[in-house]
């Protein structure tokens, strides 16, 4: 059964391969992706034997144990198993949950996505994502020392390798919690959600260039790459959106971050710095990333039109062009 699912996943690959939805699947690599998928399970096969302990069926091998982290949903008719770079099994059960209802009170809120804070609302929260502890970094910059002294393939190279592995995977899974918390709880609080439409592939490309022509500042972009990376920003959206259908609008970030939220000036120079924004014109002065909030939540029918303009390309404070007689 698990080798006739993997032809057929294989299959669809190839298929979204060349209806050009997807990319052409890769040659498995032993420690990714390490896993297996059952289909046609009978209600039979799941059972909940305590109050954090349930049993699966699982071919060839019998009922294993896992522990009932939620309630299964019922018409479960497939799972799988996979086991992450940290040696730990999951089992998960495959379900489309329900969207969460808009609570109908009108509010709209805009969400500005940083390194330094990973969300700010234009309600004037702040949110951060909580990472690895000043300890445990220590910790993961002493094991990749030793990592790049043990010899590939040797019982220390593995060693070494797996307790890395695992703060990395401790890291992800607060990472992974905070999405799915905050996500769930803008949807619960406002109608509409506004963000700025980011091109996060772009944004986290690789600076060094060719052998030609190399790139400038290479340590500082991959830096910033790993910190953009850290901050959880396309999983963040990506579950607003499977939460909230159709109520995330995505706007035209241009001249968000200099826009003042008060009197519409927009000038670079008021950024004073990282967190810290003062108007040049009126004098206005707020958190940086608040600003740029509250200026996605206003951005109402700002969006990119079909021609390829958008209202925030023309700053308010601009002259209009007088007309041709």
């Amino acid at each position: 059964m698990v080798q006739q699912q993997a032809l057929r996943d294989y299959d669809q690959a190839m298929v979204n391969f060349f209806t050009r939805t997807q990319r052409r699947p890769t040659w498995r690599k032993a420690g990714h992706d390490e896993g297996f998928r059952i289909v046609r399970v009978r209600h039979s096969d799941i059972k909940r034997v305590s109050r954090n302990a349930g049993h699966v069926r699982v071919p060839k091998v019998g009922w294993v144990r896992f522990r009932w982290s939620r309630a299964v949903p019922e018409g479960v008719k497939s799972y799988r198993i996979t086991c992450d770079r940290a040696g730990r099994w999951h089992v998960a059960f495959a379900a489309i949950p329900a969207s969460i209802p808009a609570p109908g009170t009108g509010k709209v809120v805009g969400l500005d996505r940083g390194v330094a804070i990973s969300a700010a609302l234009s309600t004037g929260e702040l949110l951060s994502v909580p990472g690895l502890k000043a300890a445990e970094q220590t910790r993961l910059l002493r094991l990749q020392r030793k990592l790049a002294r043990a010899g590939p393939g040797s019982s220390r190279h593995k060693r070494v390798k797996l307790a890395s592995a695992k703060l990395r995977a401790r890291e992800k899974d607060r990472r992974k919690d905070w999405v799915e918390k905050t996500s769930t709880d803008l949807a619960r609080r406002f109608d509409v959600i506004r963000v700025e439409d980011l091109k996060i592939t772009n944004m986290t490309r690789s600076a060094k260039g060719t052998t030609k022509r190399p790139g400038r500042r290479v340590r500082q972009k991959a830096g910033l790459n790993r910190a953009i990376m850290r901050s959880g920003w396309g999983a963040l959206i990506r579950r607003l959106e499977e939460k909230a259908p159709g109520r995330v609008e995505k706007i035209n970030p241009a001249f968000t971050s200099q826009r003042c939220s008060a009197c519409g000036h927009v000038d670079r120079k008021s950024r004073e710095s990282q967190a810290h924004f003062r108007c040049t014109a009126c004098g206005y002065a707020c958190n940086a990333d608040v600003n740029a909030a509250i200026n996605i939540a206003m951005a109402a029918g700002r969006a990119v039109a079909a021609r390829g303009g958008s209202p925030l390309h023309e700053p308010r404070n601009r002259e209009p062009r007088p007309l041709a007689s």
